[in-house]
This record gives structure tokens, sequence and C-alpha cells, in this order.
């Protein structure tokens, strides 16, 4: 864990709470509960400003005389500071204290990409060295232009002929699109 706020418990008598009036994190920290005596039941709350952004592993421990116990806070990333209190409280509320937590943005992690220094230089186009993908493309052109211009050609003539027989402006219409079509068509394919 990046920090730790350490919570004196039992120096001086039963229930005795010594820490810090401020903590400061940018990030997920623990709350170390050291006991100094006697077995003893802490509780840890988060005001409403801290548990927007943070929270506890638990509300109430028990803490073994003389040991440590060890309470993480996890926390969520924040854009801005976010200050509030962090209550804590020992013999059923005979000794309270309150500690003011500044929660800071995390520095954002930058992520590095490395780059094949062959990409640095200019890739040449040779004749010789077609991809297999372009060949075959322009091997299927090459073999359907006379069929694909047979049947263009034919559309045409069934569209003129079309109009030359019946005499309607819906059909010369039609037509003129048909050949629009076509011509759009050929030099999409060839163009």
């Amino acid at each position: 864990m990046p920090g730790s706020l350490t919570v004196e418990l039992n120096r001086e008598r039963l229930h005795d709470v010594d820490v810090v009036g401020s903590f400061s994190a940018s990030g997920p920290f623990t709350v170390d509960l050291e006991n100094h005596g006697g077995a003893v039941h802490v509780h840890l709350h988060l005001d409403d400003d801290l548990s927007r952004v943070a929270s506890l592993a638990g509300g109430n421990h028990y803490v073994e005389p003389d040991a440590t116990r060890r309470v993480d806070v996890s926390v969520a990333q924040v854009s801005e500071p976010v200050t509030g209190k962090l209550k804590v409280v020992t013999g059923h509320g005979t000794e309270t204290r309150y500690v003011t937590v500044t929660l800071e943005p995390q520095p954002l992690e930058r992520e590095t990409v490395d780059v094949d220094e062959s990409l640095a230089k200019p890739q040449r186009e040779d004749d010789e060295s077609a991809s297999p993908a372009l060949e075959a493309v322009q091997h299927v052109v090459e073999r359907t232009s006379l069929p694909v211009l047979a049947l263009a050609a034919f559309a045409v003539f069934v569209a003129l002929a079309t109009v030359a027989f019946v005499n309607s402006v819906a059909v010369l219409v039609g037509g003129a699109m048909v050949v629009a079509g076509v011509g759009v068509a050929l030099w999409l394919t060839f163009g």
C-alpha cells in the first residue's frame, strides 16, 4: 500500500487513542491499529465526503493485546482533492478522535509503446514485390473486363431501345438513369 495512518492504542491507559490530526494519501492506504496494552475494540468510520470515494474493510475491529491490526482503505480515482474526517472510537464511545483525511488525485501512469525502428523508414513500392492480394485483384479485373464491358453495353442498348419504342417521359427518365448508372459502375470498376 502507498501509505499508512498509524493509530496508537492503550499507550497511556485503557482505551487511550493517539493519532495525528491530519493525513494525506493519493490512493489506497492502510490504518495501522497498534495496540500497546490489553485487547480493545476499535470502530472506524468515514464521514459522508470520504465515503463517496473511499471505503473501509469493515467498521469494527478487534485488536489483540500488544498487536497491530491493519485495516485496508480502498480509494477511487479522484480528479480533485477530497477532504473529510475519519472517526476513531474505542471503549464503546469512551474515547473518540477525528483525523482530517485528504485524498489527492493519483498521478496518471503513462503507457509506453515500443515502436519498431523500421516503421520510421519510408516503405518502397517495387513492382516486383507487389502483394499477392493485389496481384489477384488485378488478375480478376483483367479477366473480367470483356464480360463486364459486354454486359454494360447490353444494358445501355436495352435502355436506349426501350426509350426509342415507348414514347413516355417516365421511360425516358428511367433510361437516362440506367445509362448514368452503367457509366458510374464502369467508372468505379475501371477508374
